[in-house]
């Protein structure tokens, strides 16, 4: 950790609970900046406040701590420390899944919330990394165009017939369905047939 405080929302519908995490947490590293007692308050105060990581508590009224990590992950993303009793590799499960990146058991003390919150970001900024890598390449692949199936080639002009019936020359034709362009030349054959005197009077291997 640095010299910076990281940020905090408690979502703890008990209110004893809460103000012993705020005691525990006096003086630390940490600073609790909202409070919530049900699960649609941690959502919006996430909103609002944009903490660096939110300690949730599960159950609790209106809408439980799964349910609202949910509901963080997928509009305001922010790293989430679960709050419960007992830790079951099913909750675990169920948990990761919302979006949540580590575990607390209560009571917790200050050297555990250091450690859940410590996980708690370094999976969140791998996760952060993921996506933006992800979004990239989706991006890229959005921008390749490829051809495939059968193109209808004229045999004897090589114009190619497109999905609206007309005929456009190939090289019209790749630009506008690749990311190609072309690049005009003449082979050695059209070179000798159309320019002889060029083609005689450039050096060739014997």
């Amino acid at each position: 950790m640095n010299d910076r405080h990281i940020r905090l929302v408690v979502a703890e519908d008990d209110f004893l609970v809460c103000e012993e995490i705020k005691r525990i947490l006096r003086g630390s590293a940490y600073e609790v900046i909202g409070e919530a007692g049900n699960g649609g308050q941690a959502v919006r105060l996430v909103a609002e406040l944009h903490p660096d990581a939110v300690l949730m508590d599960i159950k609790m009224p209106e809408m439980d701590g799964l349910e609202a990590s949910r509901r963080i992950t997928e509009t305001c993303p922010t790293p989430i420390v679960i709050m419960t009793a007992y830790e079951t590799a099913d909750l675990v499960e169920t948990a990761s899944k919302t979006g949540v990146a580590a575990f607390l058991t209560k009571p917790p003390v200050l050297a555990e919330i250091d450690r859940a919150i410590t996980i708690a970001l370094a999976r969140h900024a791998d996760l952060m990394e993921l996506r933006r890598v992800n979004q990239e390449l989706q991006t890229a692949l959005g921008e390749i165009k490829t051809l495939r199936g059968i193109l209808p080639l004229c045999s004897f002009c090589k114009k190619i017939r497109t999905a609206e019936g007309t005929w456009e020359n190939v090289d019209v034709y790749i630009h506008k369905h690749t990311e190609a362009d072309i690049s005009h030349g003449l082979c050695p054959d059209c070179l000798k047939e159309h320019y002889p005197d060029i083609y005689l009077a450039m050096p060739h291997d014997t």
